[in-house]
């Protein structure tokens, strides 16, 4: 296998998906780490994994008697390992790196093992009164469920109407947490017994995605805005957002003033009643 080619391919899947492995707005829940030692994994092992939490090989699973479940699948961790290299014409020896691999598992894809190790969180993030008011309030008028999980994922599930966050904790900064959390909200107003603005059908690249996309962080910084917590690292410039934002801009030339005007109508239902 050209491990280089493997790497590589992994982390465009997971771009070509929308996930920027290296730019979060949240600390994941700490780190991905040996379930064994307790340390962290190389930068590039974190890209390769993609989730937080302790990883075991197939044999150190065994070992502690637990089972990975059965159609669970393994990623890959990447070491250098030192091997010794002749010259040909003096025969001088000399050690050069080699990219090796071996296969892990998530705790999470396993029974029978418990975790050993405790991450800490920035702690930095903090509640705001007037930013809550609007979360609680928008929150509770429409139905919509509210959750926070420590994990590794901010998102709104039409089909629950429910949105699910990070732990505060995990954010550095008070004006990302909202950020995120308003994010979803104005995705959460597209819903079909709201504004109808949901394409079901739409996929990442497609221009309903971006614009949607664009729609939710035009909405999400004005509501920043509003509540006083906006600042120039709120507006977040995912790298894969604008370039999809780039292309549509081009194709259309209504595009940002559609958004922006469907930002403006999810905006005033959220503060309806405020």
């Amino acid at each position: 296998m050209d491990i280089y080619a493997e790497i590589t391919n992994r982390i465009i899947s997971e771009m070509e998906q929308g996930q920027i492995p290296w730019e979060k707005p949240w600390l994941a829940t700490g780190s991905a780490i040996s379930h064994t030692t307790g340390k962290a994994y190389s930068i590039l092992n974190q890209l390769l994994l993609g989730k937080t939490g302790e990883y075991l090989t197939f044999k150190r699973v065994n070992a502690e008697g637990g089972y990975v479940r059965k159609g669970e699948k393994a990623r890959m961790v990447v070491f250098w390992k030192w091997i010794d290299k002749e010259d040909e014409e003096t025969g001088e020896i000399t050690q050069v790196p080699y990219l090796r691999y071996y296969n892990v598992f998530h705790i999470d894809q396993c029974e029978g093992i418990t975790a050993k190790h405790q991450q800490d969180m920035p702690n930095s993030a903090k509640a705001d009164e007037t930013a809550e008011s609007i979360i609680t309030g928008y929150t509770a008028r429409e139905g919509i469920t509210l959750e926070h999980i420590a994990g590794d994922s901010a998102y709104y599930n039409p089909l629950a109407d429910r949105i699910v966050l990070p732990q505060m904790n995990q954010f550095k900064a008070t004006a990302e947490y909202y950020s995120t959390a308003y994010h979803e909200m104005i995705h959460s107003t597209g819903h079909a017994k709201r504004l109808n603005r949901l394409d079901a059908t739409a996929f990442f690249g497609s221009e309903s995605y971006s614009k949607e996309e664009l729609v939710a962080e035009i909405g999400s910084a004005f509501l920043l805005h509003k509540t006083g917590l906006e600042n120039a690292g709120s507006f977040r410039n995912n790298t894969a957002y604008i370039q999809n934002w780039l292309q549509a801009l081009k194709n259309d030339k209504r595009f940002i003033v559609s958004a922006a005007s469907k930002a403006d109508k999810a905006v005033e239902y959220i503060l309806e009643g405020a």
